[in-house]
């Protein structure tokens, strides 16, 4: 039987994210906890992928697994040139990043508190 989006917490959410993200070998993958900071969801995950190729894999499988375990429906922006795909699932947002262009947005940075570095996942 598949969930529905109600069925799933936003900490579960963001467990199954984290969990498909590792087996698609994104890499450099950090979450950063929202709750009380921001109404565009619980998490952010920031990750990247070697090409853009994988980004638009890691991306699309992500999306699929989501939508066949937990029934969610998620937005998705960028999958077409790979260089950095935003999918928002309601709670979780994730951005898949190719190395220099997450380097060039610094994104995990704006998200931070003043002087934290990223926890890796």
């Amino acid at each position: 039987m598949t969930a529905t989006p109600k069925d799933v917490t936003s900490e579960e959410l963001l467990a199954r994210i984290l969990a498909s993200l590792n087996d698609d070998k994104a890499e450099d993958i950090v979450q950063i906890d929202l709750r009380g900071k921001s109404s565009i969801g619980d998490f952010m995950v920031v990750c990247s992928g070697r090409s853009s190729r994988q980004v638009a894999a890691i991306s699309e499988k992500l999306v699929e697994r989501l939508k066949q375990d937990c029934g969610r429906q998620s937005r998705v922006e960028g999958k077409e040139t790979g260089d950095w795909v935003l999918i928002d699932t309601g709670d979780v947002i994730v951005h898949v990043f190719r190395p220099e262009v997450r380097e060039f947005y610094q994104i995990e940075k704006m998200w931070l508190p003043a002087g934290a570095t990223p926890a890796s996942v």
